[in-house]
């Protein structure tokens, strides 16, 4: 039990977590931060007060009872950690890792206001972590099958949520993924060096372990309808979690040149199809000693630019309309870029491409900005300063302007309903469409948002489907989202 005095415990520093040295992790993909020690963990947790009413539990979109696992944490009882954890969140290895605690939990946590709230992302990271190398696996058994089947449609983490949680309630539960590798946004999305790609199949066997069937290269909208998953293949509900993945770009002149890549594309070929390594057969074209320009203000955008320069680009820079007040990224993101060496263009657009004669990219021509009045997003109006243009030399941009969803299931089931953005039009509550047995949640309801809001969405459709197959009742009141949502990477 923790026995400082809340003074003791108030004056003590956040631990900070050790990382690679910046010079040296700018040539490899190697994961950026190394995790706690056990001492550092029991260190930090230790400065928790313990409050009567943990109000960073407020913060957390899958209500993880935070108090519980710190006050294990600080008594050196990492195994109970680990139980209080996994009651609430089935990927807690790869939360620690990419989610924005500090616009959540650690934003609630009553020393924020002291300017150190407890590092409740690397607690929850370092628990996964030492559970996952020094236990073995603590499923205790299958849960008794109710008999029922739910079809996930989508690897990512609300799909994987998702059927955590309906596993554990004893249905039968099958995830079907598009692509060959498990994981969705965790695999093709975030780099190595952010979350290494073993953490997610480790993750992903959890789920196994509890009787989670998976099924890879399965395009549902191609291979099979929702409807042939219900109908022909006898599933009694679907979640449909499949992201947003199709990119958006600035609608300019040259953006169809040899050389202009989306950030999907171009983060896909490295994390999934591993282009940085010789002999791959998706292989990015050589830009040791290029500039490489990123255009957007994201994580995405911060991923992406991070990665170029493991690719051996001699310079590569974030080109973002506003100002860095406005940068949408986690502020970790931001410093280890900058730590890094990227070099950040703030207040400048993009209006037009420059190529060669055989359609490559040789150039951007650019444009200063302003800002003006709040639109509608809150944030300062970006605005073109007339004649104030140039060019820049470029051999690789990439455009990290977010993300829209995919419209094949808009073609393929036309009685599912969307918002004008292409959004499922869903129940805020019940995570239900306008398709009787069929729920979504994540980003293709929301729009890009962030892996734990995802997950959220994914663990309140499951026990809204639980309802369904128990009661067989379906009723919805449809709202649409707020399109912006989705507007994460600029």
């Amino acid at each position: 039990m923790n026995e400082l005095t809340l003074r003791e415990r108030m004056a003590m520093d956040r631990q900070v977590m050790p990382e690679q040295a910046a010079e040296q992790r700018r040539s490899n993909f190697a994961e950026v931060n190394l995790g706690y020690t056990p001492e550092l963990a029991i260190l930090e947790a230790q400065r928790c007060l313990s409050c009567r009413r943990p109000v960073c539990v407020d913060g957390c979109p899958v209500d993880i009872q935070i108090r519980d696992f710190i006050d294990y944490v600080a008594d050196g009882d990492f195994p109970s950690a680990a139980d209080v954890i996994r009651a609430d969140n089935s990927l807690p290895a790869i939360c620690g890792r990419v989610c924005p605690q500090e616009d959540q939990c650690e934003g609630a946590c009553v020393l924020d206001k002291k300017g150190k709230a407890i590092a409740i992302g690397s607690l929850e990271r370092f628990v996964a972590d030492y559970q996952r190398l020094n236990t073995n696996r603590l499923v205790d058994s299958v849960p008794i099958s109710t008999g029922r089947s739910v079809a996930v449609v989508g690897s990512g983490p609300a799909g994987l949520a998702c059927a955590n949680d309906l596993a554990k309630l004893g249905h039968n539960v099958t995830v079907f993924e598009a692509l060959h590798v498990l994981g969705g946004v965790l695999s093709y999305g975030i780099p190595e060096f952010r979350l290494p790609k073993s953490i997610v199949a480790d993750e992903i066997a959890q789920l196994e372990e509890i009787g989670v069937t998976f099924s890879t290269n399965a395009v549902i909208g191609m291979s099979d309808t929702l409807d042939d998953l219900l109908d022909e293949e006898g599933f009694d509900a679907i979640f449909v979690g499949v992201g947003a993945g199709l990119p958006r770009f600035p609608n300019i002149p040259g953006e169809n040149l040899i050389g202009v890549f989306s950030a999907n594309e171009f983060l896909t070929r490295v994390n999934l199809m591993k282009a940085y390594l010789p002999g791959s057969e998706t292989p990015l074209y050589d830009v040791t000693g290029g500039n490489v320009a990123v255009f957007g203000g994201g994580n995405t955008a911060m991923d992406a630019v991070r990665t170029a320069l493991r690719l051996g680009a001699g310079k590569a820079s974030i080109v973002y309309r506003r100002s860095e007040q406005e940068l949408p990224a986690r502020l970790e993101e931001v410093v280890h870029a900058r730590h890094e060496g990227i070099h950040f263009q703030m207040l400048t657009n993009p209006i037009e491409f420059l190529g060669d004669n055989d359609g490559f990219l040789t150039g951007v021509r650019l444009q200063e900005m302003k800002l003006g009045e709040p639109d509608e997003s809150g944030r300062s109006r970006p605005i073109p300063i007339e004649g104030s243009e140039w060019t820049e030399p470029l051999q690789m941009a990439v455009i990290a302007f977010g993300n829209s969803p995919n419209p094949l299931l808009a073609k393929t089931a036309p009685d599912l309903a969307h918002t004008p953005w292409g959004t499922l039009v869903t129940d805020s509550e019940t995570c239900r469409t306008s398709k009787q047995g069929v729920f979504a949640g994540g980003d293709i309801v929301t729009g890009g948002a962030t892996v734990i809001l995802a997950m959220g969405a994914g663990r309140s459709a499951a026990r809204s489907i639980d309802d369904y197959l128990a009661s067989g009742v379906w009723t919805i009141e449809e709202e649409s989202p707020d399109p912006d949502h989705g507007a994460v990477g600029d």
